[in-house]
């Protein structure tokens, strides 16, 4: 039974390998999906084999309860709000691993060797900052807080001390991992730090602090698959630390910024002073969505940006009943996709897919950008900092140097926006002050909605 079990744990390590690659590529997304259920029900399977059940009746209640809470989630939970419950995912992956590093501590107490301990720390205090880490993050996510970030003097020293006394509290314990009572110490230092680590970052860079959780979380659980002596487990987690670290760095390249400057940066805290000013000094002219329809008559080629204002209005379905019309009169449609669009990495392209968008038609911005000059319109559905100008020309932008879709080289713009407010970034968005840009105010379904209805008049 013993080799069955590691066949199997082979077998699931295999299959989380193979999620990994399938789901690189959105052809074969849901391929990847699959294989990853699959992988973990191998490996729920092959620990039951390796490992004997000592309380089942209880094991049985937490897998009813866990399948009470999970199912509905899962079945009635809006694509809008997928970030947040990932978020939350993290949360309790996070603090179940703590809580079972803190079980494993009590029950080898006081003879836990160095080794073992430092392990164990490490994956405690991963695994607690994680937990309160992503908390916040549903919080901002979910606009329960204010998604701007939480800046104030000092800061920065108060999270490095906060995060030195827990390693600190760490390597006392072991150095003496009889003294119980600094477990408690140690968690209450990484919970603190993990919540002001993420107070301190701004909703535009809720993408990239996910994306890096979901590596705490994984090196926390690979860290307990040491001490359990789990082979599935140091896999499973080496897996989903290293590619959720890379995930980080790709997207922090996407916005030029270090990956210092985003978990630190506290970039959107404020508008600058140059933003202000231009409110006071600058206007813009509304459009109505009859204008847009007029102006698209006889297009060719329009493409469609998508930003999270789409998300939040749950317009992907208007969008692609737009799409239809103007393709329906000779034109061709097709979406330019950012890589920190929306508030999780892929989050439009899950959006788009979810109203039945062809994969081909979701170009990333390498491939987008050299299309926006022969373009004849180009729409910005609820996106805002990922178009802005400024970021090629405002040294003293927050956004200066990132990389942005060519928007303002279509021969047209339109713009749907609920307000001239600025983006999480702070600034004001040149796009709207161009001559050859439409604001159309209002929320995004509504609009994309009522410019289908005035292409099909037309």
């Amino acid at each position: 039974m013993d080799l069955l079990a590691q066949y199997l744990y082979i077998l699931s390590a295999s299959l989380f390998v193979l999620s990994l690659k399938w789901m690189s590529e959105v052809k074969t997304s849901r391929r990847g999906n699959w294989s990853a259920m699959a992988g973990m029900v191998t490996a729920i399977v092959a620990t039951f084999i390796a490992y004997p059940v000592q309380h089942v009746p209880l094991l049985a209640v937490a897998a009813v309860v866990g399948a009470i809470v999970g199912i509905p989630i899962a079945m009635k939970l809006p694509m809008t709000a997928v970030p947040q419950r990932t978020a939350m995912s993290h949360a309790f992956g996070s603090l179940a691993v703590a809580l079972i590093g803190v079980a494993e501590y009590h029950q080898r107490a006081p003879a836990v060797d160095p080794f073992t301990m430092s392990v164990l720390a490490s994956e405690m205090i991963l695994g607690f900052l994680t937990f309160t880490g992503s908390c916040v993050a549903f919080a901002k996510l979910q606009e329960l807080i204010p998604g701007k970030p939480f800046v104030y003097k000092g800061r920065h020293l108060v999270n490095l001390g906060t995060l030195a006394a827990a390693v600190v509290t760490a390597v006392l314990l072991v150095l003496h991992p009889e003294k119980t009572f600094l477990v408690p110490v140690l968690a209450g230092f990484a919970l603190l730090f993990g919540f002001l680590l993420v107070m301190a970052i701004g909703g535009a860079d809720m993408p990239t602090v996910i994306a890096i959780l979901n590596s705490y979380a994984g090196l926390s659980a690979a860290g307990l698959g040491f001490v359990l002596n789990s082979k599935i487990l140091v896999v499973a987690g080496t897996l989903d630390g290293s590619s959720g670290l890379i995930l980080a760095l790709i997207m922090s390249q996407a916005m030029n910024r270090s990956f210092l400057n985003v978990m630190f940066g506290g970039v959107g805290a404020a508008p600058t002073g140059g933003a202000k000013a231009a409110k006071e000094t600058r206007s813009v002219k509304s459009y109505l969505p009859e204008d847009v329809a007029a102006v698209l008559d006889g297009a060719r080629t329009v493409m469609v940006v998508p930003g999270y204002g789409m998300a939040v209005a749950q317009a992907q379905h208007a969008v692609k009943e737009f799409a239809d019309l103007v393709e329906a009169k000779g034109g061709k449609v097709v979406y330019a996709i950012h890589p920190v669009a929306g508030r999780m990495p892929g989050h439009m392209n899950v959006l788009l897919a979810e109203a039945q968008v062809p994969y081909d038609r979701l170009l990333e911005m390498d491939e987008a950008n050299p299309m926006f000059p022969e373009a004849d319109m180009a729409i910005v559905v609820g996106a805002n900092d990922v178009v802005n100008p400024a970021a090629r020309t405002q040294t003293d932008s927050p956004l200066y140097g990132m990389p942005i879709l060519d928007v303002d080289k279509a021969r047209s713009a339109v713009f749907i926006k609920r307000s001239m407010n600025p983006g999480f970034a702070g600034v004001d968005n040149e796009l709207f002050f161009l001559p050859n840009t439409m604001m159309v105010f209002g929320d995004a379904k509504k609009v994309m909605t009522e410019i289908a209805a005035a292409i099909k008049k037309g």
